[in-house]
C-alpha cells in the first residue's frame, strides 16, 4: 500500500481572511488532525492532503449561519468537525460537543486544553440522554445519520427560536421532502437547504436550515 504522509499542508491563502487573528489556532488544530487524528482513527490518512479545503474551511463557513453569542451543541462531534472548527473561528460562541464514544472524547478533552479553547465544553453522550435536560440556541452536525433519524435527535435539544445547521450532500433536498412529517411533529416551523462558502471552498457547503418558532435566545 502507499505510504500516505501525515504532514500537514500549508492554510491556504483564503484561511487568513476566514480565520483571521484565530489561524494560528487553526493551523494547530490541524496539525492535531494530521498527527494524534489520524493515529487514533478520527480522520483518514488519505484526508491529511486535503484538511483545509475538506474540513477546516468546508466546517469554518457554517459559522456565517450562527448569530453572535450564540450556544451551539455538535451532535456526533467526532475530531471536531464543524464543533471545534467553529469554535476556533468563533470565541463568541458557546460549543458543546457531543460524542458518545471515549476514544473520540477523551482526544477532543485533549485537543480543547492544548488550543485552550475555554469556550468549549466536551460531554460523552449521546443525544438522546440530553434531551428534556439542556437546549441549544443552534444544534450543528456532520454527516451523523440521515436527516429523518438527525431531526428526531436535534430538534428536541434546540430551543425555541434557535435552528438546527446540518450539513449535508447533494441528496439533501430528497432527505429534507423525507423529513418533513418528523419536522413537522417536532415542531419546526421552517426549513431550506442553503449553500455557503462561495469565495472560500471550491464546492459548496450544503446546509439543511431547520428553525423553530418561539422563545427568545439567552
Amino acid at each position: 500500500m502507499t505510504d500516505v504522509s501525515r504532514e500537514t499542508p500549508p492554510a491556504p491563502d483564503v484561511a487568513r481572511g476566514v480565520f483571521a487573528d484565530r489561524l494560528a489556532l487553526a493551523e494547530q488544530y490541524a496539525d492535531l488532525l494530521a498527527t494524534e487524528g489520524t493515529l487514533r482513527g478520527l480522520i483518514g490518512p488519505r484526508e491529511v492532503p486535503r484538511l483545509w479545503e475538506r474540513h477546516l474551511l468546508n466546517c469554518a463557513v457554517l459559522a456565517d449561519l450562527i448569530a453572535p453569542g450564540a450556544t451551539v451543541c455538535d451532535l456526533g462531534s467526532g475530531a471536531g468537525l464543524p464543533g471545534l472548527v467553529l469554535a476556533i473561528r468563533r470565541p463568541d460562541l458557546r460549543v458543546t460537543l457531543v460524542e458518545p464514544l471515549l476514544r473520540r472524547t477523551t482526544l477532543l478533552d485533549e485537543m480543547v486544553a492544548i488550543l485552550g479553547l475555554d469556550n468549549v465544553e466536551v460531554r460523552r453522550a449521546r443525544a438522546e440522554q440530553l434531551q428534556g435536560t439542556s437546549t441549544f440556541d443552534v444544534v450543528t452536525s456532520r454527516a451523523v445519520a440521515p436527516l429523518p433519524k438527525l431531526v428526531g435527535w436535534s430538534l428536541p435539544l434546540t430551543r425555541g427560536g434557535g435552528e438546527t445547521l446540518a450539513m449535508k450532500g447533494s441528496a439533501a433536498a430528497e432527505e429534507v421532502r423525507t423529513a418533513e412529517p418528523t419536522l413537522r411533529k417536532l415542531g419546526a416551523t421552517r426549513w431550506s437547504v442553503e449553500s455557503v462558502g462561495s469565495g472560500v471552498v471550491d464546492t459548496l457547503v450544503t446546509v439543511v436550515r431547520i428553525g423553530k418558532s418561539g422563545g427568545r435566545r439567552a
